[in-house]
């Protein structure tokens, strides 16, 4: 089941799409078993909008196969009706205090990457420190803190929920970032730039 929240039912100030028409948006995933949250964001600037979030609940009672067929479904229908070209995944950790955890979030994760892959998306991997850095200039940064930056960001009423949500926006608004920062790296290069109002010798 997909529970999706349009912007308005969490922003106060209605989103401009006008302001950004024709960029293309990408989407952030968290991958679950139970609950995958998602986060659609569309370049606004040198930040983002948000265009909808919120998450894809699976069958508790299923066998693994099912939730993750039924995972690939409720993602490939929201692939289709916002149309991002770039798909925003948070990395496995390196160092997994249960090992079966990793193992069934590879599950889930795998099926979204292959996912990406048939619908002919870019993809990035971010780390979960990485997204804190980015967000909160602390790579250990706590819930509370990373929702606050969000929301901010974001220019949000309230903290966006549950957890799947906003982490799904985090790892989307970080993806969004690191994206604009190499496109303005190639932009530079191509140029001639080296820096901000430098030239090469």
């Amino acid at each position: 089941m997909m529970e999706r929240m349009a912007p308005a039912c969490i922003s106060s100030n209605p989103f401009a799409r006008s302001s950004s028409r024709g960029a293309s948006p990408l989407i952030g995933i968290d991958p679950g078993l139970q609950r995958t949250g998602y986060a659609v964001v569309r370049p606004r600037g040198c930040e983002a909008e948000l265009v909808e979030a919120g998450v894809v609940r699976l069958g508790a009672g299923l066998p693994l196969e099912a939730r993750l067929a039924e995972l690939e479904r409720g993602l490939d229908e929201l692939i289709s009706s916002t149309q991002p070209d770039c798909l925003v995944c948070e990395e496995l950790y390196a160092h997994y205090r249960h090992p079966r955890t990793a193992i069934l979030m590879a599950h889930a994760r795998g099926v979204v990457l292959a996912l990406a892959a048939r619908r002919g998306l870019e993809v990035c991997g971010v780390a979960a420190t990485q997204v804190k850095k980015l967000l909160t200039g602390s790579g250990r940064a706590g819930k509370a803190q990373m929702q606050r930056a969000i929301t901010a960001a974001l220019h949000l009423d309230r903290p966006p929920e549950p957890h799947d949500v906003s982490d799904a926006i985090a790892i989307a608004l970080c993806g969004q970032r690191l994206r604009a920062a190499r496109r303005r790296l190639a932009s530079d290069a191509s140029t001639g730039r080296t820096g901000p109002n430098r030239r090469p010798a």
